[in-house]
């Protein structure tokens, strides 16, 4: 692989993880900019070790496998960020978030630059505009619940 080939692909990762981590940033969530691109980056360097062990070696690795064990160390880093406080959890959006930033490191390492475009545009739509969604949900179903319900609601 030549380097200018490795270098497109790490800083499409690093692009795609720095959207997002800016996005996580600007709302004021955990997992930010730095985590988001490392992410990103560190997800796109695995895949490109192993295409180059693929191409400079004669012995052969299975990049699913490689994309597979990113797929659950990302899962266990995710499980951190998770909060459980009374019956309520948070940190699910942001450890989503983490894991998809992965899911672009992958893309970039494998140089599906316009599949990066598309995939890293949805994260940024699904943070952006769907909590905005949730919100409005959120109000509206305050408004409709019965007045015991309410109090019920506000107790816990």
């Amino acid at each position: 692989m030549e380097i200018t080939d490795f270098l497109l692909r790490l800083l499409a990762a690093m692009g795609a993880g720095g959207f997002v981590g800016l996005e996580r940033e600007w709302s004021n969530k955990d997992a930010g900019l730095k985590t988001n691109m490392l992410v990103a980056v560190g997800a796109c360097i695995y895949v490109l070790i192993s295409i180059i062990i693929n191409r400079q070696s004669d012995y052969q690795t299975d990049i699913t496998r490689i994309i597979g064990q990113i797929v659950t160390g990302i899962g266990f880093l995710g499980a951190g960020v998770i909060l459980h406080k009374g019956v309520s959890i948070h940190g699910l959006t942001t450890a989503a978030t983490i894991w998809c930033s992965a899911a672009l490191g992958c893309l970039a390492g494998l140089a599906l630059f316009v599949e990066l475009a598309i995939c890293t545009v949805a994260v940024l739509t699904i943070n952006l505009l769907f909590e905005k969604v949730e919100n409005w949900l959120e109000k509206s179903r305050k408004e409709f619940l019965p007045e015991e319900q309410k109090s019920k609601k506000d107790n816990k």
